[in-house]
């Protein structure tokens, strides 16, 4: 977060704090808590009236100092992490609410709009997008139109810009709340009456999706319990943010099962340049927890998926595929791949990257990938 959104974030805290213990708060008060000279607590104080963030309750007469309070009392944000990982003229947009149901309810406005999106969806608290880099006309306004849509995302130097256009409630998460998520750098906002315009700023991160397999045996171990273990491992270095961990079935009738021939993969967003140290790291990590020899890890670099993997997916449930047939595709989709007969499995994990759970959990289906 830069130093301006974080010292907004210390000032609304303590405006909201002063609200509720006197019923108002004054340049003064802001001044001598945070410690700044008037003049700069004058400055935020004007900033925020024209963001209607603060009111003025009482104006200065004589002596006595204007009075001030917060617009709201309530929650500072239920925006917790908004950050963004790039793919070609494509990003994928995270968005981390502390409410399923405030992030349902975004996937559904957001889709509706269309504009810059491709598809949106709900994990939970999560908010997952992606969007197509450009300006697009997008439906936004009231009933029937989408409260809230993404009408442009764009790539400057190091960040990505989303540029969001909302009315009602959705305006209110956007003046008010998402310039508090971890991962939000700034944001430049317009009022045009009740609608309003802002800019997101956020890192461009790499994206990398981790594929698992053959690490159990059929004495024990389980290969979902250790993607979990390495999800976890991973996600505690600096520059790494989890995204998530997802279970694909395979084929439940090959001779190598141990179970019912499940694999697995998780995503993380990167920061640029540490790629390049994963495979190193990935590979200590299954020589020193997997149970089987045989385990395998594919790694791919972006979230999106070529055809010709998602043809492999679907193979891996119909049919016996060798591990030069693994080794080769991955080369042509630039997939780097780490072990032994596991890789196959791994690889088809990353195929399933994208699809619902549904798809992923029924290996006998007709629309499997």
């Amino acid at each position: 977060m830069s130093s301006a959104l974080e010292r907004r974030k210390e000032l609304l805290n303590l405006m909201r704090l002063l609200t509720l213990e006197k019923g108002y708060f004054t340049v003064t008060d802001v001044s001598d808590s945070m410690q700044i000279p008037r003049s700069t607590a004058q400055d935020w104080f004007n900033r925020l009236i024209d963001e209607r963030c603060i009111l003025q309750k009482k104006e200065k007469r004589g002596r006595h100092p204007a009075e001030y309070v917060v617009t709201s009392a309530m929650l500072s944000s239920a925006c917790r992490r908004i950050f963004t990982t790039v793919d070609d003229d494509m990003v994928a947009i995270y968005h981390e609410c502390m409410s399923g149901g405030c992030a349902a309810y975004c996937a559904c406005q957001h889709n509706l709009a269309r504009g810059s999106i491709a598809h949106a969806r709900q994990e939970g608290t999560l908010l997952i997008e992606h969007a197509r880099l450009g300006e697009y006309d997008a439906d936004v306004g009231f009933y029937p139109s989408a409260a809230v849509g993404i009408v442009g995302v764009r790539r400057e130097g190091d960040h990505i810009i989303q540029r969001i256009r909302c009315v009602g409630g959705p305006a209110y998460s956007l003046t008010e709340m998402m310039m508090m998520a971890k991962g939000v750098e700034d944001v430049v906002l317009r009022r045009e009456g009740p609608m309003v315009e802002g800019e997101v700023f956020t890192r461009a991160l790499e994206h990398a999706i981790i594929g698992v397999d053959d690490t159990d045996t059929k004495s024990g171990g389980a290969t979902f319990a250790l993607a979990l273990g390495l999800l976890q491992y991973i996600g505690k270095m600096n520059g790494v943010i989890p995204i998530g961990h997802n279970v694909v079935m395979l084929n439940p009738y090959h001779v190598r099962r141990t179970g019912g021939n499940a694999c697995s993969f998780i995503e993380f967003a990167i920061e640029p340049g540490r790629f390049s140290q994963l495979p190193g790291i990935i590979s200590r990590f299954m020589a020193e927890e997997s149970l089987s020899p045989e385990w395998g890890v594919a790694i791919k670099r972006g979230f999106l998926i070529p055809d010709e993997l998602r043809e492999f997916g679907k193979d891996a449930r119909s049919r016996d595929i060798t591990v030069q047939e693994a080794r080769d595709l991955a080369e042509r989709c630039g997939v780097t791949l780490i072990g032994r007969a596991g890789i196959i499995g791994a690889l088809a994990a990353i195929a399933f990257s994208g699809l619902s759970s549904e798809v992923m959990l029924t290996p006998l289906g007709e629309d499997e990938a």
